[in-house]
């Protein structure tokens, strides 16, 4: 896999939650953090996506905010 974007965290697919139109795909990228991601339900079955699978969540976004209490 060749991609631009530099926040890419490997990890596996621990749950997939299908609705309408959109799911929810849950990777665990390690120390027990999960990262959540919405894409469509077309996307998950084109990337043959299943429980178990490795797969990367890809961060891209143009603003990055930081907050504190």
């Amino acid at each position: 896999m060749k991609i631009s974007a530099r926040n890419r965290l490997k990890g596996k697919v621990v749950d997939i939650v299908k609705g309408a139109t959109t799911a929810h795909v849950r990777i665990d990228i390690g120390n027990g953090v999960i990262v959540t991601s919405s894409i469509t339900n077309e996307a998950v079955d084109e990337l043959g996506l299943k429980i178990g699978a490795d797969a990367y969540a890809v961060v891209k976004a143009s603003d990055v905010m930081v907050a504190v209490d």
